[in-house]
């Protein structure tokens, strides 16, 4: 239908379109085809991006072992520069590994620490703790401030136990520990492992100091 100009009719407005109408009518079509296509290359971006993610994790190679992260405590022990004093660098049975060695000349408490962190054959932990002329306090805070349950005898040595293993994960690093000291030389084991392991570990140690 057109008017008596031949110019057609729009039917929304009864009449034809004028310039300023036509113009709007058509920059309004032009904006949402340029936001239709943004939103379509907004999508083929991502799913390229999501390709390339997938295409890295089919192809990137993984190790099949862990990284090794022991330490050899004798060794570091033998290169320590503590005039005087034998740190406790125990001989133990193969499956036996060390996760961390070193010596703090002074702590909080003013005591000179040397520290081994043992792990077992089955991955259980004990930590080896040597106060060099430690005090009470040291000793206290090794143990939580918490109270010794008994002791115990291992071949002819007697230590001060410390078991917590009836407060589950709540003792930490810290389910038993068992104390002696030798001399100027106060040792403190502490962790998860069961009673066998800490046999050997206080036995070999004992072997070593109270020569």
């Amino acid at each position: 239908m057109t008017d008596p100009d031949g110019r057609p009719i729009v039917a929304e407005l009864g009449r034809p379109e004028t310039p300023e109408e036509t113009w709007a009518r058509k920059d309004a079509a032009r904006r949402t085809r340029r936001e239709h296509q943004t939103a379509f290359n907004l999508v083929l971006a991502l799913i390229a991006s999501l390709g390339i993610v997938l295409f890295l994790v089919a192809v990137v190679v993984r190790p099949d072992q862990t990284v090794d992260r022991s330490v050899d405590y004798q060794q570091v022990a033998a290169g320590a520069d503590v005039p005087g004093v034998t740190l406790a660098a125990p001989d133990l049975p193969d499956g036996f590994t060390s996760n961390r060695a070193d010596f703090q000349d002074k702590t909080s408490d003013g005591v000179r620490v040397w520290t081994v962190g043992l792990v077992t054959p089955d991955r259980q932990y004990i930590g080896l703790q040597q106060g060099i002329d430690a005090n009470a306090s040291w000793v206290a805070n090794q143990l939580d401030q918490e109270p010794a349950t008994g002791d115990r005898t291992i071949d002819g040595t007697k230590w001060t136990v410390y078991d917590r293993r009836d407060e589950g994960k709540d003792a930490g690093n810290h389910a038993y520990s068992l104390v002696h000291t030798f001399g100027r030389d106060t040792i403190v084991l502490s962790g998860t492992a069961d009673d066998s392991s800490f046999t050997t570990v206080a036995k070999a140690v004992a072997e070593q100091l109270a020569n």
